[in-house]
Order: C-alpha cells, then structure tokens, then sequence
C-alpha cells in the first residue's frame, strides 16, 4: 500500500489562507493523478481538488475560485493552496493517489482544518 502524508493545517479566521502539502513515494508519485479530499464531522469523505499528471485540474463547486492545486514532480509533493476560507471547509483534509477517478493509496492521518467564524 502507497503511503501518504499530509501537513500544513491549522486554525485560521475566516477569509485566511492555509496551503496544504501532501508527500508520496518518489517511485509512483509522478504516474498519477492527485486528489485532495476532506471528511468533516458526520460527513462522508469528498474529493475537492484533482489534478492530472499533464497539470488538468477539477474541484468541487464548494471550493472552485478560492482552492487552487499544484504539484511539484521533482519533490514528490502536492500541494492544496486554500484561499477565502470558509468556517464549512472546516475538516480533515488528505491526500490519495488515483487510478480510474478511485483513491487507491492508504489514507493517512491527514490533517485537520479549522475555520472560525
């Protein structure tokens, strides 16, 4: 199983800026697409941001004009830049590896977000 790790969360009022930075395998990280997902309480865990290896990227309604995704092949890193931050993007967020639109990694701990109002 490919393992990931998340970092880069915190606390932050409400229209602050928060940039994650997920890390996999050097060996598989450049052969997919990446996917930045969040679970909040009570919530099933959703997929906010992906992007290709070619650098296609698609979000979720709920964060599309305020999170941008990036990647650097060369650091096996991606990273999830979040602007205009809402009080609901308050969750765990994680990173995964996909294969046919379908995390395939093992989830990490991920790495929480917190927004205040």
């Amino acid at each position: 199983q490919v393992q990931l790790a998340e970092s880069g969360g915190g606390l932050v009022q409400a229209g602050g800026s928060l940039r994650l930075a997920c890390t996999a395998p050097r060996s598989i990280f450049s052969l997919y697409p990446m996917g930045w997902y969040r679970q909040a309480p009570g919530k099933q865990r959703e997929l906010v941001a992906h992007l290709t290896q070619s650098g296609i990227t698609n979000f979720a309604n709920s964060v599309k004009g305020r999170f941008t995704i990036s990647r650097d092949n060369a650091k096996n890193t991606v990273w999830l830049q979040m602007d205009s931050l809402k009080p609901e993007d308050t969750a765990v967020y994680y990173c995964n590896i996909l294969a046919a639109g379908s995390p395939i990694g093992s989830w990490g701990q991920g790495t929480q977000v917190t927004v205040s109002s």
